[in-house]
């Protein structure tokens, strides 16, 4: 009995030291299991973007496949991917745990990712011309379109665009650089090294002493050079594919005319110093996109239409060509200076004629506008006459309104005579108004009659500088004498409703070389 007591206790002792021997060696060699340890967490739950992807023995791995596995998605394109990359690390500590594979955990991240990526960058290049800026899927895209600017031009194909890196600029910034093929030589260095540089330059020399002794056909006509007149700059950037625009609607935006051009309406009172405030356009730009107007003297008409913008495309090309052509031109106007007349007299002494020419010369555009002409050669086949015009520099006197208030009753023309002994055809403007209300100079001058006058009643007649007179009708009271000099504004007598009258009112006339003229027309 002893014994079979003593067997049991033998047999239960062994039992629990292979138990606790089986458990110890899973401890150390049975993989996917973390042995309970007190140093706090030790078991971790991995979320990505939301997602679970796994569990891991520490938070380190978790960074690190993540790393891993953004680095993997970036390296299938070249382009830029915005994704979600919220990882979630939660601990616990456990005494028995299951952990994922790593290998298991990253093809989780990477589909959690792929799921959470927003929006594709895509590598692009902007291009900008002042305020313009367009952005393309290549650096190649952006040659072709600025190819497409002078293509515009240049018809020989002679000229080709090149991108290069300025190396001034702290960012990588490129610029475009216009080439004339036709000037490319190989192993130019050579040529140099072997002294012909000096043989160049004594041929430069020679060219200016020879340019009088060339014959029309020894010209080299067409284009001579191209350039972007404004500074074109490329920038590379990464970019979603919804801002990048195709290359035939960004030639389209960059070469063809973009703004509509646009009229002014000169009024009353306008002179083209004061259009040119208005429009905030430089009075010489304006005179040289109207052909009707001269110079700056250039007399305006009410109603005029003058063109104050012309139609630019966003990139402009200038260029300079050389031309052969044969014309019949006018000699410039020989003006001659008078002090002592007014900027409205004029008097041809001679009259033009037109004459005929050959001529070689380098031409300047500006797109399609051209900006300058250098005549090289010349060929007088018949001598234009120049006309010539003397003109006044003085600045004419004005005329003003002659009465403060008023209604206009009568105008200047044709009527029906408003009672018996009065005129059919008005020869003035009639301002009805009460009697005595003050009549002013509507000029400054010398007053040549003064007094009673058969139809008008009494009347100032006042002469004025520019050889004009006006006359001033039915006035109640003279307040001026003949002789009297008086200024404009000055007042000279009081309205009334003497003579052929109606009633009450001023009449008042403008007379040019003696004939009345309507008087609206000459009145600020």
């Amino acid at each position: 009995m002893k014994k079979k007591i003593y067997n049991n206790r033998n047999c239960k002792f062994t039992y629990i030291k292979t138990t606790a021997l089986t458990l110890f060696c899973c401890t150390l060699f049975l993989k996917g299991y973390t042995a309970f340890e007190k140093t706090g967490e030790n078991y971790f739950h991995i979320t990505l973007n939301g997602q679970e992807v796994g569990t891991l023995g520490d938070r380190e791995s978790a960074e690190k496949l993540l790393v891993e596995a953004r680095r993997n998605i970036a390296s299938e394109s070249d382009e830029l991917l915005f994704m979600e990359t919220n990882l979630q690390v939660a601990g616990e500590e456990v005494l028995w745990g299951k952990v994922d594979s790593e290998r298991d955990v990253l093809e989780n991240m990477d589909a959690a990712l792929r799921s959470g990526i927003r929006e594709t960058m895509h590598r692009a290049y902007t291009l900008k011309v002042n305020e313009y800026m367009v952005n393309l899927a290549s650096m190649e895209e952006v040659r072709q379109l600025l190819q497409a600017a002078i293509d515009k031009y240049d018809s020989e194909g002679k000229f080709r665009v090149d991108l290069i890196y300025d190396s001034g600029r702290e960012f990588s910034v490129l610029t475009a650089d216009i080439t004339d093929t036709s000037l490319e030589q190989e192993d130019t260095d050579s040529y140099l090294e072997a002294g012909i540089q000096p043989v160049l330059s004594n041929m430069g020399a020679q060219q200016v002493a020879q340019e009088d002794t060339k014959d029309f056909d020894d010209y080299d006509l067409g284009i001579l050079s191209m350039d972007f007149e404004e500074e074109v700059e490329i920038v590379e950037a990464y970019l979603p594919e919804s801002q990048l625009t195709l290359l035939s609607e960004a030639i389209d935006q960059v070469t063809k005319e973009q703004e509509t051009p646009s009229e002014y309406e000169v009024v009353k009172g306008d002179t083209l110093s004061e259009i040119a405030i208005k429009v905030n356009i430089p009075m010489d730009r304006i005179i040289e996109m109207n052909d009707s107007l001269e110079d700056e003297r250039s007399t305006l008409q009410i109603g005029q239409k003058l063109i104050i913008t012309v139609p630019e495309p966003e990139l402009s090309v200038t260029r300079v060509e050389e031309n052969y052509y044969e014309e019949i031109y006018d000699a410039d106007v020989i003006y001659i200076e008078n002090d002592n007349w007014y900027t409205n007299q004029t008097v041809v002494h001679v009259q033009p004629s037109a004459g005929f020419r050959r001529v070689v010369a380098d031409v300047s555009f500006i797109n399609d506008k051209e900006i300058n002409r250098d005549i090289l050669k010349e060929e007088i086949v018949m001598e234009a006459v120049a006309k010539v015009v003397e003109r006044g520099t003085k600045i004419p006197p004005t005329y003003i309104r002659p009465i403060s208030g008023g209604r206009q009753s009568s105008g200047f023309g044709r009527r029906s005579a408003p009672t018996k002994g009065a005129s059919s055809y008005h020869k003035g403007i009639d301002w009805a108004t009460p009697t005595g209300t003050p009549v002013y100079a509507s000029c400054g001058g010398t007053v040549s009659r003064a007094g009673w006058g058969s139809g008008y009643g009494y009347v100032v007649y006042i002469d004025h500088e520019d050889g004009r007179q006006t006359r001033y009708g039915h006035l109640s009271k003279v307040l001026v004498s003949v002789g009297q000099t008086v200024k404009q504004g000055e007042k000279i007598a009081l309205s009334g409703n003497t003579g052929i009258s109606t009633g009450p009112h001023l009449h008042f006339e403008i007379l040019i070389n003696g004939t009345q003229v309507n008087p609206l027309k000459y009145l600020e």
